[in-house]
């Protein structure tokens, strides 16, 4: 949920906003200073105390079950844990916001310095808060307007195009044991092309 090298306080605070959602709220937070690791793990506790009693028991169980404090090498290694990870909500509270911006790219929805905290996006900066869960980022992104559109594809191959591609056609459809669909190209080079002579074996 978060990459830091900024304030703990304000990172700390930011995860356990994210930990009240629920007992099984995965929050996380990667960092390459192992002093801002060891205090925000310090300042949780208390604060996730002072919430209200439902609250503070869905994050007292989030933090102790699902919670993770990660000591980074750099900034390359906390960017890739971050796309193995694919939040659903990612927090970067670190210098060079560009660099991360372009660097990073399994999220869900991106929240860039330490201004920007992601209960901005749940209640009121307006951008698209039907976002992926559960790894979900690795392929997909939130809800919007392309969900709902058809997508079509089209081809049309001209006669010396279909050669190459009729050839690559007839021998992996035999790699695959499907010789219907290696016929259907087998045709068309005997069609188009019948003083040629093609290897359209699966070893071709």
């Amino acid at each position: 949920m978060g990459v830091a090298s900024a304030g703990p306080r304000i990172a700390a605070v930011d995860l356990v906003g994210q930990a009240e959602h629920g007992y099984n709220s995965p929050v996380w937070l990667g960092t390459d200073d192992r002093a801002v690791a060891e205090k925000v793990m310090e300042l949780v506790p208390g604060l996730i105390a002072d919430l209200p009693p439902v609250n503070s028991e869905n994050a007292t169980k989030a933090w102790r079950d699902y919670a993770e404090v990660i000591l980074c090498s750099d900034r390359e290694e906390m960017a890739a844990i971050s796309d193995s990870y694919a939040p659903e909500h990612l927090t970067v509270q670190a210098e060079d916001l560009d660099w991360w911006q372009e660097r990073l790219s399994c999220y869900g929805s991106l929240f860039l310095g330490e201004e920007t905290t992601v209960a901005f996006g749940d209640k009121a900066s307006g951008t698209n808060h039907v976002l992926p869960t559960s790894g979900a980022a690795n392929y997909t992104g939130g809800l919007s307007v392309h969900k709902f559109l058809k997508i079509v594809t089209w081809q049309k191959a001209t006669r010396e195009g279909c050669k190459p591609i009729a050839e690559a056609t007839a021998r992996i459809s035999r790699l695959e044991g499907m010789e219907g669909h290696a016929r259907t190209a087998d045709i068309r080079l005997k069609k188009y092309f019948p003083d040629e002579e093609f290897d359209l074996t699966a070893n071709g």
